[in-house]
């Protein structure tokens, strides 16, 4: 008797769990191919070397926490590499090898300048701005959990947004660069370090993974293309309008864009490891 009173509240818990996994498994299976690629399907020797081990510890401690878990470990990655890149691009910069972009481009923007385009501008901008761009994140965050009864799009939204936001914090504080003058800048003024541009680098990361999420749903190549063009363009024309707006010199954007996708390419490869763990008999959630 005492026995079944024990065992009596855990069931809304046991049950809770299994519809967590269930949604979880059905969510991965569908995830598992875009179109004819299998994304727990890995050519290299390292690869598949890797991919067991993460299908091992998705066994013993369930697949989502090592998801994880690996997130958690490519943002000290991604940081890691910030510095590493600002290192190489401060001695670079030093020999004026790549800063001699900066000035002659920013002359070009100046002669393409309007009232009507400043303003057209700054409002494109402003989307992938500290305000825009989380109200987009956002956004995609809530349809995509609904949609899909899984917690596997918050965490790589979420895991993708802090870790840009720690590469353009450690960024800034690295180099600390000026940005170009306010005279060939158009208002409102920004005033922290130029390097990287941070709405670039959100911007990438950000629409990147919103891109991937969508096309592991679509089914149709056209869908598919039109969705990566769509989102490429978005992201280019972000760093466009930062230096067309001289909040920005070239190289902070194209460092940006490095970035960024190179951090989107581990949020991808995490995701594709959690894949790979489920479909190799790991339980999503651990009871």
């Amino acid at each position: 008797m005492q026995r079944a009173e024990h065992e009596e509240p855990d069931r809304p818990v046991r049950a809770v769990a299994r519809q967590a996994e269930q949604a979880e498994r059905a969510s991965a299976d569908v995830d598992r191919h875009v179109g004819t690629v299998d994304l727990t399907s890995w050519r290299s020797r390292a690869g598949h070397a890797t991919a067991e081990a993460w299908a091992a510890a998705g066994r013993r401690y369930g697949a989502l926490p090592v998801l994880v878990l690996t997130l958690l470990v490519g943002i000290g990655v991604a940081v890691t590499a910030t510095w590493a890149a600002s290192e190489v691009y401060d001695a670079v910069r030093a020999s004026d090898d790549v800063a001699v972009l900066d000035r002659p481009v920013l002359d070009w923007m100046l002669t393409l300048r309007s009232p009507f385009a400043d303003r057209a501008v700054t409002w494109w901008t402003d989307i992938a701005g500290t305000i825009g761009m989380p109200i987009v994140a956002v956004g995609f965050l809530v349809g995509f959990t609904v949609q899909r009864r899984a917690w596997t799009p918050f965490v790589l939204l979420v895991a993708a947004s802090g870790g840009s936001l720690l590469m353009t914090i450690a960024g800034k504080d690295l180099i600390g660069r000026a940005r170009p003058p306010l005279s060939d800048a158009v208002p409102p003024y920004e005033h922290s370090p130029s390097f990287p541009s941070g709405h670039t680098l959100n911007a990438t990361v950000v629409v990147g993974t919103i891109v991937y999420l969508l096309i592991l749903r679509q089914s149709r190549t056209v869908t598919r293309v039109r969705t990566i063009v769509v989102g490429t363009l978005f992201v280019l024309s972000v760093g466009v309008s930062r230096v067309f707006l001289g909040h920005h010199w070239t190289t902070d954007v194209l460092a940006a864009w490095a970035l960024g996708l190179a951090w989107l390419a581990l949020v991808v490869t995490a995701h594709r490891l959690y894949l790979t763990a489920l479909h190799r008999g790991a339980d999503p959630v651990r009871r």
